[in-house]
């Protein structure tokens, strides 16, 4: 797919002026508010909010609001973001260094936020925690599950704090992490920078529509998500559209149980998924599905299973 006269034309007339070149360059890092712009460029927010409207009507960048406020990042159209790339990598590197300055100074602030926020929740993850086996050895089978790699992409779908893509990013040339809570992604963020990981884009997105390309990712991770949903089964079809030929879908989540109380404690809608119900989701999705593992607690709790499924290759001299 490309783009034509028009489209390229309108689109580098988008993109050529000092200011939305900045604005491309911070985007092309992590995605942003319009308040947190407008500090870094120091600009007025309705100055930068007319630059946004032309880069995001011509197909640069994509708008989505998130409460009160509105964010932006850059498009996952794969012709725009060639073009992007490619206008980016002329630039010279020591012209955004005050913008980059500024950028820090957002990111320390938004990291102390995040930081106590989750602080407040913390209690709550560790008690859900306390009910199963170690963390440690629900990663160590994740390690195993997702295999060797190299991966070209990895996508992970409600990312939370972030721990898949600091697990597993080291084995990717790229990694994607959504969530729907902006909180969320702050703590990610902080954990990702933390982890020394400068190939991962985390931005906010919807688990049921994420507006990424199909088939464009070789692991996909659906970590503890499915069941604070109220239509599992289509985050399950949505995840395996983003499964390339001969890639593969990593779903870890909890057995069946009967602990009534998660539903009013802490939202969750499901009590867990049996081998049946995922295995038939990931087969109308069109993935092949491998044994599931299960991890017992060590005493009555919870049980995580991981499921595997995947994507057959497209054999040589056919079209997919």
């Amino acid at each position: 797919m490309s783009l034509n006269a028009d489209q390229t034309v309108e689109a580098l007339r988008a993109a050529g002026e000092p200011t939305r070149l900045r604005v491309l360059s911070l985007l092309a890092g992590e995605e942003l508010s319009v308040m947190e712009l407008s500090r870094i460029l120091d600009q007025s927010q309705p100055r930068v909010s007319r630059h946004l409207k032309l880069m995001a009507d011509a197909g640069l960048i994509a708008r989505f609001p998130d409460g009160a406020r509105v964010f932006y990042r850059l498009s996952s159209d794969l012709p725009a973001r060639r073009l992007i790339d490619t206008v980016l990598d002329l630039l010279d590197v020591s012209a955004g260094a005050a913008d980059d300055q500024r950028l820090e100074a957002v990111r320390r602030e938004r990291e102390a936020a995040a930081g106590a926020y989750f602080e407040r929740i913390a209690p709550q993850w560790d008690r859900i925690r306390s009910l199963y086996v170690s963390e440690s050895a629900v990663e160590a089978a994740i390690i195993r599950a997702a295999g060797d790699g190299p991966f070209e992409r990895i996508v992970d779908l409600g990312t939370g704090s972030g721990r898949m893509l600091t697990l597993l990013g080291r084995k990717a040339k790229m990694s994607v992490g959504l969530d729907l809570s902006q909180n969320m992604l702050n703590i990610a963020r902080a954990n990702v920078m933390k982890a020394g990981l400068d190939k991962v884009e985390l931005r906010h997105g919807d688990i049921f529509a994420t507006r990424l390309p199909e088939q464009s990712a070789d692991l996909v991770m659906v970590h503890q998500v499915l069941h604070y949903l109220v239509d599992p089964a289509a985050a399950v079809a949505e995840a395996a559209r983003l499964v390339m030929p001969g890639g593969r879908l990593l779903i870890v989540d909890f057995a069946p149980h009967q602990l009534e109380y998660l539903r009013d404690d802490h939202q969750h809608r499901r009590l867990g998924f049996s081998d049946d119900e995922i295995r038939r989701w990931l087969t109308g999705a069109g993935l092949t599905s491998s044994a599931s593992i299960a991890l017992p607690p060590d005493t009555d709790g919870l049980t995580v299973c991981i499921w595997t499924a995947a994507r057959p290759a497209v054999a040589a001299g056919k079209v997919a």
